[in-house]
């Protein structure tokens, strides 16, 4: 597969095993521990905002670089689109089944290297689907100050959760009929996935916000609720749609229009 990112610079090539990059895949940049896709927008000029998409279970960096709501949808509003690949199509977020890497650190290289490739602006937005998802809640804990906006889709903690973490602005999505990932979480093995309610309660602890959302509101098929008063600044919004494990109509431009204001 090749992946023609308009722009893109500083291509590698892909015979040594030691590169991480698939043969033939272009805008592939290996870093300590994996690699990473990246797209550079149609008509970039100046100073780059940045998106980062986290595959989920079993997906793949190369598998969402074919999916053109993602790749053209950050293009058009300018974003440099980077996709780290998970190793063996998985994260290492905290309870994850996956010991395979260090990801925080991993994500951290990813974010180095990019910083050295492009000159990128201030706004650096990070989502992610199902275990993507997670690891995105695990971003927003623990390197919150790497990215200015979190916009996870489908996926949350996974128990043990943090007793409490920096503030940071999330947005997360989440499916009434998730039976993959449900609302209350679910057990995998010895392993379990954690409560969507708990998650947010974690969030709003650490940012000083109140327990009950400051506003409510219908967007599309979305049912939404923020806490934008909390005393550390940091929004936190909470929408529901009525399906199953799925990213809705339109999450991509809703996410981004709020990782704006951020």
């Amino acid at each position: 597969m090749v992946w023609e990112g308009g722009g893109v610079t500083g291509l590698v090539l892909f015979g040594a095993l030691a590169c991480r990059c698939p043969r033939g895949v272009e805008g592939c940049y290996p870093v300590d521990g994996g690699h990473y896709l990246a797209r550079v927008p149609d008509g970039a000029d100046g100073a780059l905002p940045t998106l980062m998409f986290l595959h989920g279970y079993s997906g793949s960096a190369e598998g969402y670089a074919e999916k053109d709501w993602l790749v053209e949808g950050a293009s058009e509003r300018g974003y440099l689109l980077l996709l780290p690949d998970g190793r063996n199509s998985t994260w290492s977020h905290v309870g994850s089944p996956s010991r395979a890497r260090d990801d925080l650190a991993f994500i951290d290289a990813v974010m180095d290297d990019a910083e050295e490739r492009w000159e990128l602006s201030a706004r650096q937005v990070v989502g992610g689907f199902s275990q993507g998802a997670s690891m995105v809640w695990d971003l927003a804990c623990y390197r919150s100050d790497r990215f200015t906006a979190f916009i996870p889709a489908s996926g949350a903690f996974w128990e043990p959760l943090p007793s409490a973490c920096d503030s940071a602005p999330l947005r997360h999505v989440h499916g009434l009929a998730d039976e993959t990932v449900p609302l209350e979480g679910r057990g995998i093995g010895p392993f379990q996935q954690g409560n969507v309610t708990e998650s947010l309660a974690v969030l709003r602890a650490s940012g000083g916000c109140p327990e009950t959302p400051d506003n409510e509101w219908i967007e599309g098929e979305l049912d939404c609720q923020g806490w934008s008063t909390c005393a550390s600044g940091a929004e936190l919004v909470f929408c529901m749609h009525p399906g199953a494990h799925r990213l809705p109509a339109g999450y991509l431009p809703a996410a981004l229009d709020w990782a704006e204001l951020q």
